[in-house]
């Protein structure tokens, strides 16, 4: 049975074509019709993974070549999303790495060649993209043969097969000059010859370890992972164990299915190698151990790397809450946050001195930006502060705090303000280099705390063309203050709606994220000030119409097109004393104190 099976995960950086290249695999191994209608990047099915086109997820799939079943692993390239590649790993015997034939290797690429590597994994490196105008396929090989030996890739790891594709077009060839380019078997039958074959033993008891978890409302928890010895039968009892080896549950196998094209196949059995999904338990998760019940062991599994960044999220105590969502007390949040650490080992939960909030921690913005989308469009209401970083405390008593490395490429002419923000961010410069067509690679390693709420700013800065990619690098120590958000706030001082001719004054003020109809409240953060301090002001404040003042005069009144900022913008945008309020339908900014006096009151007390 094992001799036809071969597990394999494709990794790379975000972006790089790692979803794209499985659609080629799936076209090209028969598992569609010729003439069947298929999106593009099949696999991203989630609606948020589609609307923003990266993988959130970690999703399996399984292509017939040759009397061989190759089950492929589609792995995010985010690092926020780093904690669903160290799980899959686990589980297959090979890795195809794919990097960019322009960009190069790049700070994902860094990450997840590291796991691989510390697996004892041969990755098959595939230059992707080869057919872009500005490739640069043979200095890419050697930034990648530099990488995998500053990685301490072992002499087996670095005599690595190369292919060049296009994920897009579907080819894949070993020499760009000489080759057809026709299709994507070369890269099959490479797999085929370099992924060895599952070491299991079919005859030991069946042991099983979960690396994901999914819930399905007519079968309940799908348990899915690699057979590592035995075999096993539908309605078989078997046992969970946890990572010390207690034993969590017992309970009946109602359901085995195993991937089969873009679809789950029921199975009458399963047996040592393959991936498999695994229905009837209750309460056992994500690296837990699924097993016959003589096995008293659990399955060693792969630690994941700790949080580095944190938010609390509470209910919504605005003027408005209850009016968009109807999932709005704290025991529906707290339930919702349980549910969702299960599946998601990159996540942890506590609770708070408060009663209506809880701390949530994972990798960064974009995990946690994540999480809270997918929970406001199931119709919760949430109030979300300002993302901070989790500090540690070494065995000498030293505060320490997360480091990142930042890789950035920008246009030439952008590279000086992109050191000066970044040094006022307490980053330090380790490497400029041109990367040909007038850009620039700057790599810094900066404190966590101060990239925050810079993205926008980057981007503003080098007009929209620069590229930052962040990968969390270790933790170092305490850096010292370091400034935020330069202007205040323009604050709402009554609650109604927005009228023109008042927004129309306010304007000269700063930037509005309101416009005219908009409802507001006491307390809610309508736009920026132009200078550092809040302003209140009253966004309601209508024309006192008299014989002398006619209402058509107000026909000239021109409002500049509010700023709409999106959900992560807003989370990196606010200060330690503002929320962003979340619900289905709106997302507004806020101080955490919506009553003017009271503000003054702790202004007061802060300067004493």
């Amino acid at each position: 049975m094992t001799e036809s099976i071969r597990n394999i995960a494709i990794i790379a950086h975000v972006d790089h074509g790692k979803t794209t290249l499985v659609d080629a695999f799936l076209k090209q191994s028969g598992t569609f019709r010729d003439n069947q209608a298929v999106a593009t990047c099949v696999m991203d099915s989630g609606d948020i993974e589609r609307e923003r086109g990266i993988t959130i997820l970690a999703k399996c799939t399984s292509i017939e070549w040759e009397n061989t079943r190759i089950n492929i692993v589609d792995t995010p390239g985010h690092a926020d999303f780093g904690g669903e590649v160290e799980r899959i790993l686990s589980m297959v015997d090979g890795v195809i790495l794919l990097v960019d034939a322009a960009e190069g290797p790049l700070p994902q690429t860094k990450f997840v060649v590291g796991k691989a590597l510390k697996l004892g994994l041969r990755p098959i490196v595939v230059i992707n993209k080869a057919d872009r105008p500005d490739a640069r396929p043979n200095e890419v090989l050697n930034e990648v043969f530099d990488l995998f030996a500053n990685m301490g890739a072992t002499d087996e790891q670095l005599d690595f097969p190369v292919l060049y594709a296009s994920g897009r077009e579907g080819w894949a060839v070993y020499d760009l000059e000489k080759d057809p380019r026709t299709s994507i078997k070369p890269l099959i039958e490479k797999i085929l010859t370099h992924v060895p074959e599952p070491k299991c033993d079919l005859t030991a008891p069946f042991s099983m370890l979960v690396t994901t978890l999914e819930y399905d409302p007519f079968v309940g928890r799908i348990l899915t992972g690699r057979i590592e010895s035995g075999s096993l039968k539908v309605n078989s009892m078997i046992k969970a164990l946890s990572r010390d080896g207690q034993t969590l549950e017992t309970a009946r196998a109602s359901k085995i299915m195993a991937f089969r094209g873009l679809k789950r196949t029921a199975l009458e059995e399963a047996h040592a190698g393959d991936i498999v999904s695994v229905a009837g338990f209750s309460k056992a998760t994500v690296a837990d151990t699924l097993c016959d019940s003589s096995v008293t062991e659990a399955i060693p599994s792969q630690p994941i790397d700790p949080p580095t960044l944190a938010m609390t999220f509470s209910i919504n105590t605005s003027p408005f809450a209850g009016q968009d969502g109807d999932k709005v007390t704290s025991r529906m949040i707290w339930e919702r946050l349980q549910k969702e650490v299960e599946g998601n080992v990159a996540l942890r939960i506590a609770k708070t001195d408060s009663a209506d909030s809880f701390e949530v921690a994972g990798r960064g913005e974009l995990q946690l930006g994540i999480l809270i989308e997918t929970m406001r469009r199931e119709g919760f209401e949430l109030s979300i502060s300002r993302p901070r970083v989790l500090f540690h405390v070494d065995e000498n008593g030293t505060r320490t705090e997360p480091y990142e490395e930042v890789v950035v490429d920008v246009d030439d002419a952008y590279s000086g303000v992109v050191v000066n923000k970044m040094s006022e961010r307490k980053a330090d410069l380790m490497e400029m280099h041109p990367s040909g067509a007038g850009k620039t690679r700057l790599i810094f390693k900066a404190p966590s705390r101060g990239l925050i709420g810079y993205h926008s700013e980057f981007l503003t800065d080098t007009c929209g063309t620069g590229i930052m990619n962040r990968l969390f690098s270790e933790y170092g120590p305490y850096k010292g203050p370091i400034p935020g958000r330069h202007n205040g706030a323009l604050i709402s001082l009554e609650t109604g709606k927005a009228v023109a001719y008042s927004l129309f004054n306010i304007q000269d003020r700063g930037k509005l994220f309101v416009t005219h109809n908009t409802p507001v409240y006491a307390g809610m953060i309508i736009g920026e000030n132009a200078k550092p301090g809040d302003i209140d002001v009253n966004p309601i404040k209508g024309k006192k119409l008299t014989n002398m003042r006619a209402a058509g005069k107000d026909d000239n009144i021109l409002l500049t097109p509010p700023v709409v900022m999106s959900l992560e913008e807003s989370l990196a945008y606010i200060n330690d004393d503002e929320l962003v309020e979340v619900t289905p339908h709106n997302i507004r900014l806020r101080k955490k104190l919506l009553d003017y006096n009271e503000r003054r009151k702790a202004e007061r007390r802060r300067e004493e």
